[in-house]
């Protein structure tokens, strides 16, 4: 089987997801995604019209998401009409899968040159549900809610409602969560002043050159144990929600599967991953090309790995995504220099640190979603693209990266610098 080499790496800053209040709200997705295919071309001088493939992730394809981002990016990036694209949705893997897939074209000798990625603004997506609502349309308000027939065999609830559910079961007290909040904050704030970041992210220019946004947006360094003790539990408010009009709440929906279990209220913003917009994208080629071109590899990819899992509790399956990839690859855990778990939630990053029983200083090293922000289709590009940074800096030989993704799945990936 052919290698599959990671020959770059960029992102945007994450820009808060809120309408009107992030400063890359007012912009078009398609832009987003542009301006990191055009940072890809400019900074390796690719000729596009060799590019075989452009995979896209976006969870949300709906309103200006729609119509296949990863085609109308590349044309608006001023790519040649000769590279294609194709956009897909696994829900919060996206980013990771559309990664995972151009390897995988590669490897197979299918395809020489493909870039991989994804795109999600948050604001656009909360702007459009809350239109929809309003218009009374009927979008559903949890994953699975428009068949019946699939909740009463799979019920799929709320994610923070899942998360406090998954405290519960796991016996992990808020204080603990909010510790690994905290946490995420002072190294996402190190990472930021020592510069980091700096190699992957690229500025957000408007259409006449103008700096929109070269700076993460999202973080709140001065968080303390003291501030997020004193916050309320976001996601109260869903637990004696109907799921759907005339349909179960979405406690019940957790407790339909799990009758005996009680939980209550303790993830919110500072435990949970933030609302943001972003946009992020790797070249990824075969040797023969990248010797052809003089392309200078930073990685190759040892191997991948999909898991489905309880779909009921939904962010669980991390740990065997995680555990299955490190088989496929013939590795251990101890082989890992640098791990990146998506922070979906509090509880996902402490049960995959404790179910695995890792070192802390290795996972997530310059913090995570709850800091930096979780743009849905492109966090799984963003978080390869930070590992590969850090085993740089490091000089570290394997990253290991996954993360939830509803429906109770995980993709994964283990890379090695070269």
């Amino acid at each position: 089987m052919a290698e599959a080499y990671i020959i770059d790496a960029v992102r945007t800053p994450r820009s808060i997801g809120k309408l009107g209040k992030g400063a890359l709200s007012h912009m078009h997705p398609q832009h987003l995604a542009a301006s990191v295919l055009k940072a890809l071309k400019e900074r390796n001088d690719l000729d596009t019209s060799e590019v075989d493939d452009i995979i896209w992730g976006c969870s949300a394809q709906i309103g200006l998401q729609g119509g296949d981002m990863g085609r109308m990016a590349a044309l608006d990036a001023g790519y040649d009409i000769k590279a294609s694209g194709v956009t897909l949705d696994r829900f919060c893997g996206s980013g990771i899968t559309a990664v995972n897939l151009a390897a995988g074209q590669v490897m197979s000798g299918m395809e020489d040159l493909v870039v991989a990625g994804g795109t999600e603004m948050m604001s656009h997506v909360t702007d459009f549900g809350m239109k929809l609502r309003a218009a009374d349309i009927g979008a559903p308000s949890g994953l699975g809610t428009g068949n019946a027939r699939l909740q009463e065999v799979h019920p799929q609830s709320n994610q923070g409602v899942c998360a406090d559910a998954i405290a519960a079961m796991e016996g992990i007290p808020r204080s603990e969560l909010e510790a690994a909040g905290v946490e995420s904050q002072r190294r996402a704030a190190r990472a930021i002043s020592e510069g980091r970041f700096a190699k992957s992210v690229v500025p957000v220019l408007d259409d006449d050159g103008n700096v929109v946004l070269d700076r993460e947006e999202y973080p709140r360094p001065d968080t303390n144990a003291e501030t997020l003790a004193a916050m309320k539990p976001a996601f109260a408010m869903f637990y004696d929600m109907p799921s759907a009009p005339e349909g179960k709440t979405f406690r019940q929906l957790i407790q339909q599967k799990y009758p005996d279990l009680e939980f209550e209220p303790v993830h919110h913003v500072g435990t949970s991953s933030g609302v943001v917009d972003g946009a992020a994208a790797l070249l990824i080629a075969s040797k023969d090309y990248a010797e052809k071109k003089g392309l200078k590899p930073r990685a190759r990819i040892v191997a991948t790995a999909n898991v489905g899992d309880d779909p009921t509790l939904m962010l669980n399956a991390p740990v065997p995504a995680a555990k299955k990839v490190l088989e496929k690859a013939g590795l251990t855990k101890d082989d890992i220099d640098v791990w990146e778990v998506n922070e979906a939630f509090a509880v996902v990053y402490e049960k995959f640190v404790r179910d695995l029983d890792l070192d802390r200083s290795k996972v997530n090293i310059n913090g995570g979603a709850m800091a930096l922000g979780h743009p849905i289709g492109a966090t799984g590009a963003i978080l390869i693209g930070t590992a590969l940074d850090e085993l740089e800096r490091s000089g570290g030989r394997y990253a290991l990266i996954t993360m939830c993704a509803a429906g109770g799945m995980a993709p994964a990936v283990i890379i090695e610098r070269v």
